[in-house]
């Protein structure tokens, strides 16, 4: 099966938890939403002003976030397409979000070094995590919601404690990158 409608390069999907929803997004600054049985378009979602980064949806399967090189995420009724949320604040390209489990905190990360923490719920602003010195270009929640761990351009893996922001551990790599400020 092959999901055509983007004007522009594809750059993120994600399924929904239940797999039927697939959610493609794109240069195209917009977001496609596919039914994965059939294959069939089901809605766009508009309103970022430049291209989409990364999709995810919430472990629930209620919220779609999208991040975007417009510094901002959006945050998407899965079940209806609506928009309700824009959470600003990263000062450059949003490159990733994920969900914690309870579905009510999101994490963003980005080109400006930065890990931000937002309740989902409501979309307001949690805290900021400033230790990289690279661009940050992945988070992840362990399983049990208490660590939220960043990867970042500065060869580093950092560790933080996910209810207080607390910086607990520094994981060094010891691959070498021609530039470790950006791609």
């Amino acid at each position: 099966q092959t999901l055509e409608g983007h004007s522009d390069s594809v750059t993120a999907v994600a399924f929904s938890p239940d797999g039927r929803i697939l959610a493609s997004g794109s240069d195209d600054k917009t977001v496609r939403l596919w039914d994965t049985a059939s294959g069939a378009y089901r809605q766009t979602l508009e309103g970022h002003s430049s291209w989409i980064t990364v999709v995810a949806f919430s472990p629930n399967g209620r919220i779609l976030a999208s991040g975007s090189d417009d510094k901002t995420i959006r945050l998407w009724d899965a079940a209806n397409g609506a928009h309700w949320q824009t959470l600003k604040g990263h000062r450059d390209s949003v490159n990733t979000v994920a969900f914690l489990l309870d579905s009510r905190t999101l994490t963003s990360a980005s080109y400006d070094k930065t890990v931000w923490l937002w309740d989902a719920a409501n979309g307001e602003y949690q805290q900021t995590l400033e230790e990289h010195s690279g661009l940050v270009n992945a988070v992840a929640f362990s399983p049990d919601g208490r660590i939220l761990a960043s990867a970042s351009y500065d060869r580093t893996v950092r560790l933080w404690d996910a209810v207080i922001g607390a910086h607990r551990a520094i994981v060094i790599s010891e691959r070498r990158t021609t530039n470790p400020t950006g791609p």
